[in-house]
């Protein structure tokens, strides 16, 4: 995005044609795309069965109040920025690769020295981005993706059996820092193009 228009197209254009002519274009990429709708169907599943896990193992709820000092607000929230980080999902298909709530998705561009034409996804991020309640809404889902992944990668550890006091300064700030660089790359573009520095 931050390299220009032709870049970004040509980007894009290059994922639509990976390994032509050996697969016909665009099937590698919903191939990966398939990929990734397993994983997210796997993590929903792994999220369901550990809550039915966890009810199975005290149905009776505590009788007095949970002590919050211990689990932080990444825990206690996981559920809830997990929804919305899915509802995000499932917009930014809609916004970005199906078009549906973006006109300018699909249209064709011919680029300097270009032979054929190619899809000005540069054009649809810009316009996407140019409504504001669309690059809010951006910026507040990546902030909550950010606090998911924290617990996560925090979480993946402990499952790992590396809950020790030794390890948890380091664990805390991989954590940390793996959840600062995903958000802070992807909130600085509605950010870049609300403040006028991409367009």
């Amino acid at each position: 995005m931050y390299a220009g228009a032709a870049d970004l197209d040509h980007y894009a254009h290059f994922l639509q044609t990976l390994l032509y002519p050996l697969a016909p274009k665009g099937w590698v990429l919903w191939i990966l795309r398939g990929g990734l709708i397993s994983m997210l169907f796997l993590h929903l599943h792994a999220a369901w069965s550990l809550t039915v896990l966890n009810r199975h193992a005290r149905p009776v709820k505590y009788q007095s109040k949970r002590d919050y000092q211990i689990a932080n607000f990444a825990s206690r929230t996981m559920r809830w920025s997990g929804m919305i980080v899915l509802a995000f999902i499932v917009w930014h298909l809609l916004d970005l690769t199906f078009g549906v709530v973006n006109s300018h998705v699909g249209e064709m561009i011919t680029h300097t020295g270009d032979e054929e034409s190619v899809k000005s996804v540069y054009a649809s991020v810009v316009h996407s981005f140019e409504r504001t309640p669309v690059a809010l809404f951006y910026v507040v889902a990546n902030i909550l993706l950010g606090i998911h992944l924290f617990h996560g990668t925090w979480s993946i550890f402990q499952s790992l059996g590396w809950n020790n006091p030794r390890f948890n300064n380091w664990r805390r700030g991989f954590a940390t820092g793996f959840a600062s660089i995903v958000v802070l790359g992807n909130v600085s573009f509605p950010i870049a193009v609300m403040a006028g520095i991409v367009g």
